[in-house]
């Protein structure tokens, strides 16, 4: 079984992905105490795991999944993961207490709905928490 892992740990975050390429399956929701949120397929295809004060707070204020399209979130996320892996290689320009650890975000994996929109909402939290702009490089 090859796992594709992504760990981005910023400051109190962990956050991991990992993907095997196969279909995507129905993801279960987990919220667990202090501010943890975390989404694993059955079959353990991929696992994002958020640990961020006020983030899960802060998620469910935002509109739900079912808004938006699963290709406007891939379409966003491969973006944002490129700006943030290119912040990653800039220390002396970008701060690496931000940006410390590249993603491994692979385009070609389907991710699913619940996936895409945790991810893409947590670049959301990101830029707004840390005042960065991910949108321009």
């Amino acid at each position: 079984m090859k796992k594709i892992p992504i760990l981005l740990l910023l400051m109190a975050i962990s956050f991991q992905v990992f993907a095997q390429k196969k279909t995507d399956k129905k993801a279960d929701i987990v919220v667990q105490k202090q501010d943890t949120i975390r989404i694993a397929n059955d079959s353990l295809e991929y696992e994002i795991i958020i640990i961020e004060v006020g983030f899960d707070s802060w998620l469910v204020t935002q509109r739900p999944k079912e808004f938006f399209s699963e290709s406007f979130l891939e379409t966003r996320n491969r973006f944002y993961v490129q700006t943030y892996n290119q912040r990653v290689l800039e220390p002396q320009r970008y701060d690496p207490n931000l940006y410390f650890q590249q993603i491994n975000y692979e385009p070609n994996i389907h991710y699913g709905l619940d996936v895409n929109y945790l991810l893409y909402m947590y670049f959301e939290y990101f830029q707004k928490k840390y005042k960065q702009n991910l949108r321009y490089y």
